[in-house]
């Protein structure tokens, strides 16, 4: 599909500009129309600031951390001032490592790795997969998806409360992981009394807030959570880094992540012919290899713009894009927004929904065909909690299958839409008619199946 910008102002209302803000894409009912990225749950666009500060330092990229020449010392410097500005995003503790990794999946992965023998790991079967899935090397509990905030809270305290008691008699370590925000429902999760809980219990918590630093302030100090973790490219940064932050103990007592150069402190031969080596106790000790300073810088980058622009501007435009967005779909009774908490629980601009008679990738499929519109469809990495939210076991269909729809069309999925500080009112006002149109007019273009996603029929 070709692409191409249109001079046209598509920024109103939008308080931090983004690459692609002018793209338009053509329609297969003809013409072309600037296209509508409402999937930033899955990968926000680029700031235009962070794109700027990438392109103005790109020249002067170097080495980090093993060069005499300008260029290198110019980059460590940008790489260890750009840990500095993200602890103080996130206002960490004096003591408290930022490590850079690839991703939150890769921060919770690194944690995993980190645990102490024995550890216990307790996680809502709520959770997306990054931070489900990591911890298969501990004895874990996975805990049923609360319908409230309190219930959340009591469902792990009851949990923590029956742990299994060590051969000497006590409790040993344990880890407790949540996310910040939904990256289904994008409803906002109790973290500080869940930390609370944690801590009352002799455990630890970490936080997925991949969902919740691009909407709202992520206060380590504040919600009293041991680490954090999010992604860049969720951040406005999709250059490829993210960030593990908190507690230096256990990576401090853990062997190094990757082992490898930038990790070691010193390296020196046995006189039996192996190696001993002297690992850092820094936040190096887990980011062997050359470090992606580009996708460091963006995460500084955007790190300062969100805040530079004021937290509580942005929470209070984009509630009116939620609201924008819930008033659309509830005057459509055909659909179905999922929701955990209920509707008056808060949440970040993340809204995910079936549509009668629709199946799900068939509806995403005309929105992006038809109007220009990109939302997600399917499971969205966090399979059980869609099931749960379906009331469908993994043996059946989802209500979002159409009943007239091809074998292999009906699926066990929803619908995604989701923005931030970068998208304007059009947008959201155009996703809004277009969910109206087709559930009341239906598709003006025909679909099939190809490799297992509905696409336009040519």
């Amino acid at each position: 599909m070709s692409v191409s910008t249109a001079a046209a102002d598509q920024t109103v209302c939008a308080p931090l500009p983004v690459l692609g803000r002018d793209v338009t894409v053509p329609l297969v009912t003809g013409g072309e129309v600037t296209y509508a990225a409402l999937d930033y749950a899955a990968s926000a666009p680029a700031l235009q600031r962070v794109w700027d500060d990438v392109a103005a330092y790109a020249p002067y990229y170097g080495s980090v951390h093993r060069g005499a020449g300008y260029l290198s010392q110019l980059s460590t410097d940008l790489f260890e001032n750009s840990r500095k500005t993200v602890a103080e995003f996130l206002d960490c503790r004096e003591g408290d490592q930022v490590v850079f990794t690839r991703s939150t999946t890769d921060s919770l992965n690194l944690l995993a790795a980190t645990l102490p023998a024995d550890c216990q790991v307790f996680v809502f079967e709520t959770e997306h997969h990054a931070s489900l899935l990591p911890w298969k090397d501990a004895q874990v509990t996975y805990l049923n998806a609360p319908r409230s905030p309190r219930q959340a809270v009591e469902t792990l305290e009851r949990a923590l409360a029956g742990r299994t008691v060590s051969i000497e008699g006590g409790y040993g370590p344990a880890l407790v992981c949540v996310t910040g925000a939904s990256n289904v429902t994008g409803e906002l999760w109790p973290v500080r009394e869940l930390a609370a809980a944690a801590h009352a219990h002799g455990a630890r918590i970490v936080l997925d807030a991949a969902q919740l630093a691009p909407h709202h302030p992520v206060s380590v100090r504040d919600l009293d959570v041991d680490w954090v973790a999010f992604s860049g490219h969720k951040l406005y940064a999709p250059f490829g880094s993210g960030v593990l932050a908190g507690r230096s103990d256990w990576l401090r007592e853990a062997e190094p992540y990757l082992a490898g150069g930038g990790a070691s402190r010193k390296v020196s031969r046995r006189t039996d012919g192996g190696v001993d080596v002297e690992w850092h106790e820094s936040a190096a000790r887990h980011e062997a290899g050359s470090p992606n300073v580009i996708g460091v810088y963006s995460i500084a980058s955007a790190c300062k713009a969100l805040t530079e622009a004021g937290f509580d501007t942005l929470v209070a435009r984009e509630q009116h894009l939620i609201d924008t967005v819930r008033a659309g779909l509830a005057e459509v009774p055909e659909v179905r927004v999922l929701s955990l908490f209920g509707d008056d629980a808060p949440r970040v601009g993340v809204i995910s929904f079936v549509v009668e008679g629709w199946n799900s990738s068939h509806f995403a499929a005309a929105l992006s065909a038809e109007y220009g519109i990109g939302v997600r469809d399917g499971l969205f990495c966090a399979h059980p909690l869609v099931r749960t939210l379906l009331g469908s076991d993994p043996q059946t269909q989802g209500e979002c299958g159409a009943p007239e729809a091809a074998p292999g069309e009906k699926s066990l999925n929803a619908i995604r839409v989701s923005f931030g500080a970068g998208t304007p009112d059009e947008h959201v006002e155009r996703f809004v008619t277009a969910v109206r149109e087709l559930v009341r007019d239906g598709a003006k273009w025909q679909y099939r199946t190809e490799d297992g996603r509905c696409v336009p029929a040519v």
